[in-house]
């Protein structure tokens, strides 16, 4: 049996106030081709649908458009609800749209009720846990003891009745300690959102999301596949793809990666302005990329985006590296917020405010303020 794992799809995201909607459909369609080409049984979809519980018209119609054509093509759809969905509107005409086979995760009410296969090597299983809280799992099982992203997932997994002689797959979009994060995802404070590998040890293959780059955790059959475009200048060297899944027997797994081309890549360059306005200089990289300059000059280049975006006309970041900004302790213009946690933010603020650092007391108590606000369904 054969599978597409995809995950963070964000669709109807916007990168440094860039619409990436272009870029979604023309991957989108992409995907479309590599589905004719492998004939896969079915696509894991493992999160992060959208970019914001409440998505755009036009990010629900593209969503719409490419499910539309798997279920044409007779592909089977699993799809879950991750941190930036609702799990409320992902689920919505669930029941009519297994009729076609597209599986979408329901509201997590303490059931995960798995969807049953069958090729010549037997059953397979897939379970679709969307994105939980402690709070989520506290609500359901009151009895239980559930302080942590780890009880929660762990109590959920307990749950699940499970026939491990089967070949089990789960769809979960959830953080692994040990992950390499990249700066487009979600920071929680000190780390709160981790669960260990060890969670997973009766699937035969973890389908994640969340993470946005490929990678294995613990395992070679628990993985993120990655985002299938880039949406960090921390991604700009990594070569996206799809997973693909080919599963034979009872520990039979095969695991290979099929890789994507984007419409407009993501690029850094760096130099001082007569250099990054050099013809020679972009020569040998399509203009049209998404760039993040640094400009070396010394002094600052008036107007300098818009000049340099004559050029560049994606340029997404102007930088500047230099004696100025390294006094400063940073580069000019780098978007330093998106590698911060909440607490680091809360902070530097509360040191603008007052002149003064928090002490520990307070740092304690606006950690546990933090930490409540997203268990609770907040930021």
């Amino acid at each position: 049996m054969k599978f597409i794992h995809l995950s963070d799809l964000h669709i109807g995201k916007r990168v440094n106030e860039f619409s990436m909607l272009e870029d979604q459909r023309m991957i989108l369609t992409q995907i479309l081709s590599l589905t004719d080409k492998e004939k896969p049984d079915g696509v894991f979809l493992a999160g992060d649908i959208y970019d914001k519980p409440v998505p755009s018209a036009e990010a629900v119609q593209l969503v719409d458009e490419f499910l539309t054509r798997l279920a044409r093509r007779g592909v089977l759809v699993f799809a879950i609800s991750g941190n930036h969905d609702s799990p409320e509107r992902l689920a919505f005409g669930a029941r009519l749209f297994s009729s076609r086979g597209i599986y979408l995760s329901p509201v997590y009410k303490g059931n995960v009720e798995g969807i049953s296969m069958k090729d010549s090597y037997g059953e397979v299983v897939v379970y679709l846990l969307p994105f939980l809280k402690p709070s989520m799992v506290r609500h359901v099982f009151g009895d239980e003891e559930v302080q942590s992203y780890q009880d929660a997932v762990r109590v959920a997994l307990e749950h699940i009745n499970l026939d491990t002689r089967k070949r089990n797959i789960l769809v979960a979009h959830q953080f692994v300690t040990g992950a390499t994060r990249c700066e487009s995802e979600e920071i929680v404070v000190g780390g709160l959102d981790q669960i260990d590998v060890s969670l997973f040890h009766q699937f035969d293959y973890v389908a994640l999301g969340h993470i946005h780059s490929p990678q294995h955790v613990g395992r070679e059959t628990v993985r993120y596949c990655g985002t299938p475009l880039k949406y960090s200048f921390s991604e700009a060297g990594q070569e996206k793809s799809v997973t693909l899944i080919e599963m034979r027997g009872k520990g039979e797994t095969k695991i290979r990666k099929l890789p994507l081309s984007p419409l407009r890549d993501m690029r850094r360059i760096r130099g001082n302005y007569m250099e990054v306005t050099a013809r020679s200089f972009y020569q040998g990289f399509n203009k049209e990329d998404y760039i993040q300059i640094t400009l070396t000059d010394e002094e600052d280049i008036p107007d300098g985006m818009q000049k340099l975006r004559v050029i560049y006309p994606h340029l997404m970041r102007l930088e500047y590296d230099n004696k100025r900004t390294r006094e400063n302790g940073q580069v000019a213009g780098v978007c330093q917020v998106e590698k911060k946690s909440a607490l680091e933010l809360f902070g530097e603020f509360y040191e603008l405010q007052n002149n003064q650092v928090m002490n520990e007391q307070q740092k304690q108590f606006v950690s546990g303020m933090i930490r409540h606000i997203q268990e609770d369904g907040g930021v």
